[in-house]
């Protein structure tokens, strides 16, 4: 029998349950780790995992990666909404397992698949084999590849919450009956990921893994707790770069964000 080194777990919630039980299926073992046990600890009991999935939500991500042990720092994965390489990059993160996961997890429900997930880097093919064995579609990329399904999924996660803020709804609603609206705030968050990336994004594609994404799951409800932080976080970042994102503006000032 040959041994086989443990995932670490580093985040323990709804999202993390999933990929535990898929990892367990698939025959790795998981050592899980909450988001406010000592990193330190976790990581001389645990020094050499095949992989450190990182499986907390978006607001914690950046503590965690600023305490993220060295031995660890090789072996990471991230599975957050609006990754981007500035996500990891100045934490000294270089090559890390990165996906952008299209299904849900919520409390006392079981998973809502959209479309397939996509993942790069080391352990991609590990995870998109363990989703797989519990019926979750996903499926490896190139590394050059990942930057298009990670914008693609960023303009869907922030439209829908964004657009929902004023119209509520579903992303099927949004899509065939706000389509101006829609067209409006994807138009400002494509803005607003080119001046995070630093280059300009094949706009035509992020919109059509939307669309495609709007398709996969039309009921799916557009807003959630986190909207309001998601525009407030994409009206900053619209100000520290200059940018004018008027569809942004307006409905920031229906929320009481924007003065």
């Amino acid at each position: 029998m040959t041994f086989v080194q443990p995932v670490v777990l580093l985040g323990i919630g709804e999202m993390g349950g999933v990929f535990a039980r898929a990892l367990l299926r698939s025959g790795s073992p998981v050592f899980p780790v909450r988001r406010h046990d000592d990193l330190g600890t976790a990581a001389a009991a645990v020094p050499s995992p095949s992989l450190v999935l990182v499986t907390v939500g978006e607001d914690d991500l950046d503590p965690v990666l600023s305490n993220m042990p060295a031995p660890w720092r090789s072996r990471v994965g991230l599975i957050q909404n609006e990754l981007l390489p500035r996500s990891w990059e100045p934490h000294g993160i270089s090559d890390p397992t990165v996906g952008a996961v299209w299904f849900e997890k919520k409390a006392g429900r079981p998973v809502t698949v959209i479309i397939p997930s996509p993942f790069a880097g080391p352990a991609a093919g590990m995870l998109a084999s363990a989703l797989v064995s519990i019926g979750i579609a996903a499926f490896e990329v190139d590394r050059g590849d990942l930057l298009s399904h990670l914008i693609a999924k960023n303009c869907y996660i922030l439209t829908a919450n964004i657009a929902g803020l004023r119209v509520g709804g579903n992303v099927g609603a949004l899509w065939n009956q706000h389509r101006r609206l829609a067209d409006a705030i994807v138009e400002d968050v494509l803005v607003i990921q080119e001046a995070l990336v630093g280059a300009a994004v094949d706009r035509e594609r992020a919109i059509a893994g939307m669309a495609e994404a709007f398709a996969g799951d039309p009921d799916h409800g557009t807003t959630g707790r986190s909207a309001p932080r998601r525009l407030q976080r994409a009206l900053d970042q619209a100000a520290a770069a200059g940018l004018d994102v008027p569809a942004l503006r307006a409905i920031g000032q229906e929320q009481g964000l924007v003065v």
